[in-house]
């Protein structure tokens, strides 16, 4: 390694002091329920035990795991407490080689098969299948298998949106959004002294572990999350959900670091959001499910949120037709509205009486001045269509 690849790498490392340390080991002692569908019990898992019993049975199958890292919100709480985001996913990444489409489906036996050892005493587990416990307790599965991106994921259910995500990662060309998403912390040290070490950790004896920032600069991204500062590199890279994230952002109280790069850069999301999820229907549901899996225990957020969003979708949008846009923006606002009526900051009525006073050259005595008028939902009557042109 050259003098300067080592420096680079320096800058995008740093060693955890002791309060992260034992922030991160209570991440990882937690236990996380994972709710099945219909009559499968709740698995009760902690994070380390999965980690281990996963990585023991895929080297079991002859798949060699190089590293196993925690990654997005529940490695930036670790590093900052105090970030204003929290934390709901647990990701969890493992690095291997994912060499041909048989690696990919060990995998996924390995985690069907780890999840048996966490069914309740008194389950018969003769008679589960594979099948039968994926349709239990698999919330989503993604296969990727490109040239720069080879990797899976397997994300376990929970009803509260704190999920354990399984990632099995060979090569991802983009491992980050925001700055202050851009950590990953290893977690071999910690694990390795969890299964040596017979002495409890301390603040002058524990294992050395470090973290690392794909955004470059750990300090920067460092300052980025203590400072809510919203930053990012190469933004035309960053996919479609990268809108909902960065609308999210704003919606917890992080600014950008310029408004002027700012606007670039809600262009470009703007774009790639409209050509990944490119008619109304994949758009609503997108929207529902990011609501649904990121806001849970903080739903006052979400109507901000989608304002947000409208907001920056009516003033970056500039690859929409006209009627395209319009159909855009009042998704949003139909689920803005929803989200209020949820909340019951309006009530949610079928007919809402609408009172205005008549023009003075009214002077029909049979005129009323009010009407009632039955709001339909536009979710129900929007059609399909590909929203999403070429910029010329």
């Amino acid at each position: 390694m050259s003098s300067g690849d080592a420096s680079e790498q320096s800058r995008r490392t740093s060693v955890l002091s002791w309060d992260q340390v034992q922030r991160l080991d209570s991440i990882l002692g937690e236990s996380v329920p994972i709710h099945g569908r219909g009559n499968f019990p709740t698995l009760s898992v902690q994070p380390r035990q999965i980690v281990q019993v996963v990585r023991a049975r895929l080297e079991e199958r002859g798949v060699v795991v190089s590293d196993v890292k925690l990654n997005g919100s529940a490695a930036s709480h670790v590093l900052h407490q105090d970030n204003g985001l929290g934390y709901k996913d647990l990701d969890l990444i493992f690095g291997l080689s994912l060499t041909d489409d048989t690696t990919f489906r060990v995998v996924m036996d390995v985690v069907l098969d780890c999840l048996v050892d966490f069914l309740p005493e008194g389950v018969c587990r003769d008679r589960i299948t594979a099948v039968a416990l994926k349709e239990a307790y698999v919330q989503k599965l993604v296969k990727v298998c490109k040239e720069t991106d080879r990797w899976s994921l397997i994300s376990l259910s929970n009803n509260t949106g704190k999920n354990v995500e399984l990632k099995f990662v060979d090569s991802l060309r983009r491992q980050f959004e925001f700055s202050v998403d851009s950590f990953q912390i290893t977690l071999d040290s910690l694990l390795l002294f969890d299964r040596c070490s017979e002495t409890a950790m301390s603040e002058t004896f524990h294992p050395t572990v470090q973290g690392e920032s794909k955004y470059g600069d750990f300090e920067e991204a460092l300052g980025h999350l203590r400072s809510r500062t919203i930053a990012t590199r190469n933004p035309e890279e960053i996919r479609g959900g990268g809108l909902l994230k960065y609308c999210h952002l704003l919606a917890r109280g992080f600014r950008p670091s310029s408004e002027t790069q700012m606007k670039q850069m809600q262009r470009y999301m703007c774009s790639r959001f409209f050509i990944d999820f490119p008619d109304i229907n994949v758009q609503q549901r997108k929207l529902e499910a990011y609501l649904q899996n990121h806001f849970a225990g903080m739903e006052h957020k979400r109507y901000e949120c989608l304002v947000t969003l409208r907001r920056v979708v009516d003033e970056s949008t500039v690859c929409l037709m006209g009627h395209e846009r319009r159909q855009t923006l009042a998704l949003i606002s139909a689920l803005a509205l929803r989200v209020m009526a949820e909340q019951n900051a309006i009530p949610a009525l079928a007919n809402v009486t609408c009172y205005y006073q008549p023009a003075p050259y009214v002077r029909d005595v049979n005129f009323s001045n009010y009407y009632v008028a039955r709001v339909q939902s536009h979710m129900a009557t929007w059609n399909s269509y590909q929203t999403w042109l070429p910029c010329r």
